[in-house]
């Protein structure tokens, strides 16, 4: 998807100070070496530049879309997703599912949170790159960001492209960290 920078949208600097870096900080624990660090940081505010353009909170399928999903929040996530993150990951972690459990609100559903709740989606989001086995470029490497998120968060069958990721790095994100 592209998204004209010129439109109103969540200023990234704002975004990794108080959602990403913040969160980051509040899920590292011994258990987790390496949650929290600048390639991280680079990659969650570049898969939400690519997914949502920094302002998009429901996934939009297409011109005349009117539905709700199937993907929520900056990060575009599938309930389906997020479920599994809780089930197959932090269920044989609960130190980690503690920390992350603390960042929800009592209502309204998980699901629904990836959408008003930033700590907790990037949590999520941070959560699917971090137990895949796959590596984070290194900081300041943009096309190996895009090459991660391809690999990891769209894979091989999304639509996406790590070009359109570079791209919407250079029109959201550059500069404006």
């Amino acid at each position: 998807m592209s998204f004209d920078a010129s439109a109103p949208g969540l200023s990234p600097r704002h975004f990794v100070y108080y959602a990403v870096r913040s969160t980051l900080a509040r899920l590292t624990g011994p258990d987790v070496p390496g949650i929290e660090n600048e390639s991280a940081v680079e990659l969650l505010v570049g898969t939400a530049a690519q997914e949502s353009g920094l302002r998009a909170l429901d996934q939009i399928t297409g011109p005349n879309d009117r539905t709700l999903g199937p993907a929520y929040g900056l990060y575009q996530i599938e309930p389906a997703t997020r479920a599994d993150v809780h089930a197959n990951y932090l269920r044989t972690r609960p130190a980690l599912n503690g920390r992350v459990c603390r960042l929800l609100a009592a209502d309204p559903s998980p699901d629904h949170q990836l959408v008003t709740n930033l700590a907790y989606a990037t949590a999520i989001a941070r959560l699917i790159y971090y137990r895949s086995p796959i590596r984070l470029a290194a900081p300041g490497d943009i096309e190996g960001h895009a090459w991660v998120w391809k690999q990891v968060f769209n894979t091989q069958k999304g639509k996406g492209k790590e070009a359109d990721f570079v791209r919407n790095w250079e029109r959201l994100v550059e500069g404006r960290l």
